[in-house]
């Protein structure tokens, strides 16, 4: 379903340059709504080519659950130019590496290539945002792949069956609590016209941040692109209101019952949204409570008490306010019961005594050298630049985060905690192995 290409060529509106760890970030923002990020590293030649698109599963609607997943796959279909298969053969005969992945708030699409590819990818890439072929027997045959994807990934899978669980629970009332794969209901009844609808809704030049990282000339860049992605018409976006969950007053519980050896805890607390200053502060929290080894809730339940098999934390960054989830894993023969009720009083001693500073600098430390490596390779800057964009419509929150860690002390880490981790708002799923399992 090609688009309409009457629309004249687009030209860079504006454009700036700025400094970005060490390089300098190049901006463009282009007349038909396209946004250009290129930042040059010439120490490899090697360049990744990340497409972020400002569509991901809070975007959907009641009953039309999962269509932005479901276009992950579509994508690398035929196109009005390329048959079914070509756009992998394409890549693969360059030596690229490609790959996408869809949330909550996104939806990016990627390939990582020697420099000499650049052209392919700046060809492929507007070719299949301006002319996806859409039709039944494609549909079709992609709804079946996403639904025996779901049940591999939730129905056969304890955890991913208690997660999804968790955030219909603990998110009720917002876009956030059904899962980005869908629901199979849901997916059962993906229909031609409501993919047209979407494509032509979201995948659009208005719609995308365009990231170039690697051994590249801004200018040049930017030629390719005018050429390859002017032609294509900006789309009508729908108004995006930014809500969060209805306030949570009371604790919240549900059981699921699963063919698995030990009972489990899927936990979720209310979390402040991504841009939100209390954000890294509570990841600095997660990762104390966490985040290692010889972190408290691993260190007591799994390594000394020898409770669990797992004890795991995490806090989402999303657009709006999520969860700082927790999973438990018991061993046999353990009283789950107990193993929550040794959690909620070592949770409690947290807050009222906070991290002590031995914690709070290794939790630090290891949060900025997670952040570093993530920022080794091309492809890991261009996807902090792209998340960023995508998510908070500037790139250099990257080291807005980073300085969040750097600055946060023991009494902001008690006070945040006080805030969130409390049993009010918070949302509990036990998973009952079932008899005989």
């Amino acid at each position: 379903m090609a688009r309409n290409h009457s629309a004249p060529k687009v030209r860079a509106a504006t454009s700036d340059a700025v400094p970005f760890g060490g390089l300098t970030l190049h901006r463009y923002h282009l007349s038909n709504g396209m946004e250009l990020r290129v930042l040059p590293d010439r120490r490899a030649p090697i360049v990744s080519y990340q497409s972020w698109f400002r569509v991901g599963s809070a975007d959907e609607e009641h009953g039309r659950t999962g269509l932005a997943h479901f276009f992950e796959h579509l994508m690398f279909g035929a196109t009005e130019r390329r048959e079914e298969g070509e756009l992998d053969r394409a890549f693969e005969a360059v030596g690229a590496e490609v790959n996408a992945a869809t949330w909550t708030d996104w939806t990016y699409y990627y390939e990582t290539c020697p420099k000499r590819a650049l052209s392919r990818c700046v060809e492929v890439e507007a070719d299949r945002m301006a002319g996806l072929k859409l039709d039944r027997e494609r549909l079709l045959a992609e709804r079946d792949v996403v639904l025996s994807e779901r049940r591999s990934r939730v129905d056969d899978d304890v955890e991913g069956l208690a997660v999804e669980k968790l955030y219909a629970t603990a998110l009720k009332g917002h876009p956030y609590a059904w899962p980005t794969l869908g629901w199979a209901r849901d997916i059962r009844r993906f229909d031609l016209r409501s993919a047209q609808t979407f494509y032509r809704r979201w995948y659009a030049p208005n719609n995308v941040v365009l990231v170039v990282a690697g051994d590249v000339s801004p200018t040049d860049v930017l030629r390719r692109v005018e050429a390859a992605y002017g032609a294509i018409p900006p789309s009508r976006l729908p108004r995006r209101v930014r809500k969060s969950a209805p306030a949570q007053r009371t604790e919240r519980r549900a059981q699921i019952r699963f063919t698995t050896p030990t009972p489990k805890y899927a936990i979720g607390y209310r979390a402040p949204a991504f841009d939100d200053p209390d954000w890294p502060v509570l990841a600095v929290a997660c990762e104390i409570l966490f985040g290692s080894r010889g972190a408290r809730f691993p260190r007591m339940l799994v390594h000394e008490g020898e409770l669990c098999v797992s004890a795991r934390g995490h806090v989402t960054p999303f657009r709006d306010g999520g969860l700082f989830d927790v999973w438990l894993s018991m061993r046999e023969d353990v009283d789950p019961a107990s193993v929550l009720e040794l959690f909620d009083a070592e949770l409690v001693r947290f807050l009222e005594e906070g991290p002590s500073e031995a914690e709070l600098t290794r939790a630090k430390s290891s949060l900025e050298f997670s952040f570093l490596t993530s920022m080794e390779t091309v492809a890991g800057k261009a996807e902090q630049i792209g998340f960023h964009e995508a998510v908070l419509g500037d790139a250099m929150r990257v080291f807005d985060r980073l300085e969040a860690y750097r600055t946060t002390t023991a009494e902001s880490v008690r006070d945040a905690a006080r805030r969130y981790l409390v049993s009010s708002q918070r949302s509990v799923v036990e998973v009952v192995p079932e008899v005989g399992s």
